[in-house]
Formats: C-alpha cells, structure tokens, sequence
C-alpha cells in the first residue's frame, strides 16, 4: 500500500515585513475588545462588544488601512481573551486588511497551538495572518492556566524557542524544563507562501529588544507614556542587533493609544473621561498615583505618547514619529476603557479617509522619513 508523500513546504514568496522605506509609514489599529457602558451606567456583554469589533475591523478595510490587530486579556474589561477566533470571523469578512494579535501572550500558550491557530487563520485568510508574540502586562492569564508566576522568564524564553522551530515549518527538535521534549515531529497545517509573520512586542527594554534580533523578527514598541523620542536608542539598538546577528532588517513598529475627531478640543474632552477612568483603575492595581488633567494634556502634545486630536494634529505626530525613529508602522490602540463604538468608529473613519492621506503627503518629501539618529 502506498504512502502519501509529505507536504512539501514552499520556499517564502513574499516578506510581509519588509522596511517600507524612509518615505512611507504603514498605519494599522489595536484593540483589546474594551467594554463598553449603556447610558444607565450597565456593561456592554462582552458578546455585544465582540460583535461591535467585527463592525470595526470592516471598517478599517473599508477605510483602508493596513492591518487590524486584538490583543488577549483574561479581565472583566476587555472582551477579547481568545484573538484566533476573532480573526477567523474578521478573515471571512474582509478581504485585504492584515489581521494579527497585540499580543498573544505566548508564556501562557501552548506554542505549538498558537501555530496552529494562526496558520489556520492564515489559509482563511488567503495569506492575511500575523501573530504578535509577548509576555503581556496583565497576569490573569497565569493562575487562570494553572502557571507560577516564579517561571515568568523561562517559560517566556522557553515557549518562544519552541515557538520559533515550529514556525520554521520542519520536523521539531527541542527540549527544555516547561513541557516533554519534541523529536522530529510535524506540526500542521503548513503555511502555503511565506513562514507565519511573527512580531515580538516589548515594553522598552534592551534584554526583549536583543531578544527580538536575535530571532530575527520584527518588533513593536508598546509607546504608552513619556515621549516616543525616548525610544530612539532602542530603535538603533535594534538595528545594530539585527545586522550583527546577520538578519535582514525587519519592519520595527509603535503601538500608542489615541483619538480622532473633527477638532482637538472635541478628540480631548471626548476620550479624557474614559481614558481618566481606565488609567486610575488600572493604577490601582498596579500602586501608581492618580492621573491628572495635566497630565493627560502633556501627553496630548507634539512630544507625547498619546494621538489625539484633529486628523492634522495626529498626522503630523505621525510624521514626527517617523523623523524620530524611523519606523515602518504606527498603530494606533484606538479603543480606551468605556469610550462609545459610536465614537471609535468615527474616529476610525477619519484616521483611514484624512490622517492617512497627510502623513502620506507629510512623508513625500525627500527627507521627511529620515530618523534622526542612526
């Protein structure tokens, strides 16, 4: 009786992670599924928040921007907590728009499975799919899985290594301390055109920014307070590690929470409540101080990690995102604790139809791209 011969794996066709080049700025949104409030004060069922998202995500296609991406949290805020299905869902309804996770928080993952899911979301896709792997800043996910939190770093390291064999699409060797070892086994389904897009996103660190390099992939920087200048050192390390572990240079990117509306008064007094709202919350799980209306306004300037503001004022930090540290993507974490879907996807319409046309022509110039230090 004969054999069915293996599938053969074809050699990439195409780099979805390219640099896009020093005039030119690829635009894409996050969100973790926020949960969102009825006038009386009542949450939004996380089914209803998770339908609103697919309104979403055909939305930003149908504004065309590149890439649409929903990160995995364990939490009463945020409706997301399984990225994979909701791509799938978003795959079969749109047609062009990339469609990732910001981030599978792989320590708590079976590597394996989260391959799996992606290239099955990949094939839906029609070729379509990233994953963008990190730790999270949330832990829910640890107890929730059965995970000591005293084996943070290795099963980071660990899962990522194992991670990165089976996205190489051959037979698997590994072992290690956190699962039984691996020998020779396949894992399918295969990709059909180029290995599986896979992003490292890091808080802004130089041990995740090396780490990142030494895989090869691409990064995103999570640019959520001070000054996105700050992170030019880190660009540049990155860089310098790149060409020294002997990769090509990959797409680097930013992921920065914002708001558009027609002026900037009307961006600010629109998010600031909810933004107000989540970032107190949060801080106090985590011991931070109480936020401020100063502070929310320092972040709203030129200088500052927050895009909000008029479609001219949130291009034009776009434009000085890209002079500063010479990134190829910028997305844009548009949804903020209990802001209303009526109000993210206008702000999605205006970021697709008038930010994205005057960063282009911002970017046009024969200079305007060039990162001020290399």
């Amino acid at each position: 009786m004969s054999t069915a011969p293996e599938p053969r794996v074809s050699a990439p066709v195409s780099t979805p992670t390219a640099p896009v080049g020093p005039n030119r700025i690829l635009l894409g949104l996050n969100t973790f599924g926020d949960v969102g409030v009825f006038p009386d004060g009542h949450p939004v069922p996380h089914a209803q928040v998770l339908r609103q998202l697919l309104e979403q995500a055909e939305l930003a296609e149908e504004v065309g921007l590149h890439a649409f991406a929903v990160g995995e949290h364990h939490r009463r805020d945020f409706a997301v907590s399984a990225p994979e299905v909701f791509l799938a869902a978003a795959a079969a309804r749109t047609k062009h728009i990339r469609l990732g996770s910001a981030v599978t928080v792989l320590s708590s993952d079976d590597p394996i499975r989260v391959f799996q899911r992606f290239a099955t979301v990949d094939a839906i896709s029609n070729g379509r799919a990233e994953v963008m792997l990190g730790r999270g800043s949330f832990i829910e996910s640890f107890p929730l899985f059965g995970l000591d939190l005293a084996d943070y770093e290795v099963l980071f390291e660990e899962k990522l290594e194992l991670f990165d064999k089976v996205r190489a699409q051959k037979p698997v060797h590994w072992e290690g301390r956190t699962r039984p070892a691996l020998s020779g086994l396949s894992v399918y389904p295969p990709l059909e055109h180029h290995l599986l897009p896979t992003w490292i996103g890091v808080g802004g660190t130089p041990e995740s920014v090396l780490r990142c390099a030494e895989y090869g992939y691409p990064i995103i920087f999570a640019i959520i307070g001070g000054q996105p200048r700050s992170f030019a050192p880190l660009a540049n390390l990155y860089r310098e590690a790149m060409a020294k572990y002997g990769h090509p240079m990959q797409q680097m990117a930013t992921h920065s929470p914002g708001h558009v509306a027609a002026t900037d008064e009307e961006a600010r007094e629109e998010f600031f409540p909810h933004w107000l709202d989540q970032r107190n919350r949060i801080g106090a799980e985590r011991g931070w101080g109480p936020a401020s209306r100063g502070e929310f306004d320092a972040m709203c300037t030129p200088e500052g990690a927050l895009y909000v503001g008029s479609p001219e004022t949130v291009a034009a930090k776009i434009a000085l995102l890209k002079k500063n540290l010479g990134v190829d993507r910028f997305d844009l974490k548009y949804s903020n604790g209990t802001l209303p879907h009526a109000a993210m996807m206008r702000s999605i319409e205006l970021f697709g139809t008038e930010v994205a046309p005057r960063v282009a022509a911002l970017l046009a110039g024969p200079s305007a791209g060039s990162p001020a230090a290399h």
